[in-house]
C-alpha cells in the first residue's frame, strides 16, 4: 500500500512538472499561470501604489525604453519556439520607484517590472541596465515565481493546489507569494534561489542579446556590483544569489552562447 502511495505521489508530481525554457530544466509547478499572474498582479499593484515612483522623465524613459526592447525579444524568442501561449495573460509594465539606497530591481510574473533609483548610478547607461531588467524578466519568464511557490505549497501546506491553500489558509499562502516573488526566503529554499538565480543571468543574456544590448556589458556590470558591497556580505552558502565571483565566471562561460543572437542596434 505504502509503495503504491508513493508510486501515486511520484507520478502526482511529475505530471505537475513544466520545463524551463532555453535550459531544459524540469521544474515543479503547482501553481497555474493565471493563478500566479493574478495573485502578481495584486502584490504589484500594492508595490506601486506605495511607491514613491521617479518623477524623472529621463530616468522613467530608459527604464521603459530597455523595458519594452526585452520584452520584445522575450515574445520573439518564445514566438520562434512556437511558445508564445507561454506568455498568455502577461500585461508588461515597467515602472521606476524612488529610493535611492536600494540597489535593486524585480519582475513578477506577468511581466511587472520595477527599478529602483539605486541601482541606476551602478547600471550607469541602457546597456548595464539590460543586464538587470533582462536578469530579473527572465526570473518571470522561468516561472522561478511559480516553482518558489509550489515547493513551499509543498513544504509548508502539504502540496495543496494553489486555489486550495487560498480558500483554507489565507494568511500562509500570502506569504507564501511574498517569497515566491523573492521578498522573503527560508534556509530549506536557498540553494533553489541560487540555482534560479544562475538560470535567470543565463536566460537574460540571450535576451538581452536579442534586444540589441551586448551581453558583455553583464561582466563590468557585475564587476561593479562587486565593487559596491561591503565585506559584511554573507558567504555564498548563506545567501540566495551567488556569490559575485561565481556569478562572473559562470557569464563568462555562457557569453559564446550568447553573442550568437546579439546584433547591435
Amino acid at each position: 500500500m505504502l509503495k503504491k502511495l508513493t508510486l501515486l505521489a511520484g507520478l502526482t508530481f511529475l505530471a505537475a512538472c513544466t520545463t524551463v525554457p532555453i535550459t531544459g530544466r524540469r521544474q515543479l509547478s503547482l501553481v497555474s499561470d493565471s493563478e500566479i499572474n493574478s495573485l502578481a498582479s495584486t502584490q504589484y499593484r500594492t508595490v506601486i501604489a506605495k511607491g514613491p515612483l521617479s518623477s524623472n522623465s529621463q530616468q522613467v524613459a530608459m527604464v521603459r525604453t530597455v523595458g519594452q526592447r526585452i520584452q520584445g525579444a522575450v515574445e520573439t524568442y518564445f514566438r520562434q519556439q512556437n511558445a508564445a501561449d507561454q506568455l498568455a495573460g502577461y500585461q508588461w509594465e515597467f515602472n521606476v520607484i524612488q529610493d535611492d539606497k536600494q540597489q535593486n530591481a524585480w519582475c513578477m510574473p506577468g511581466g511587472k517590472v520595477a527599478v529602483y533609483t539605486g541601482i541606476l548610478p551602478i547600471t550607469q547607461d541602457e546597456n548595464g541596465l539590460a543586464v538587470v531588467m533582462a536578469h530579473e524578466v527572465a526570473h518571470a519568464v522561468a516561472k522561478h515565481g511559480s516553482e518558489r511557490m509550489s515547493q513551499g505549497l509543498v513544504q509548508q501546506l502539504g502540496g495543496q493546489a494553489l486555489s486550495a491553500a487560498l480558500s483554507t489558509n489565507a494568511p500562509a499562502t500570502q506569504e507564501l507569494a511574498l517569497q515566491a516573488f523573492g521578498v522573503g526566503s527560508q534556509l530549506g529554499l536557498l540553494r533553489y534561489g541560487r540555482n534560479q538565480e544562475t538560470e535567470a543571468d543565463h536566460l537574460g543574456l540571450i535576451f538581452m542579446a536579442l534586444a540589441g544590448y551586448n551581453p558583455d556589458g553583464a561582466i563590468a556590470f557585475w564587476q561593479r556590483m562587486d565593487a559596491r558591497e561591503s565585506q559584511a556580505s554573507p558567504p555564498e552558502f548563506l545567501s540566495t544569489h551567488p556569490s559575485n565571483g561565481t556569478r562572473i565566471a559562470d557569464i563568462q562561460r555562457e557569453l559564446p552562447e550568447a553573442r550568437k543572437y546579439y546584433k547591435p542596434r
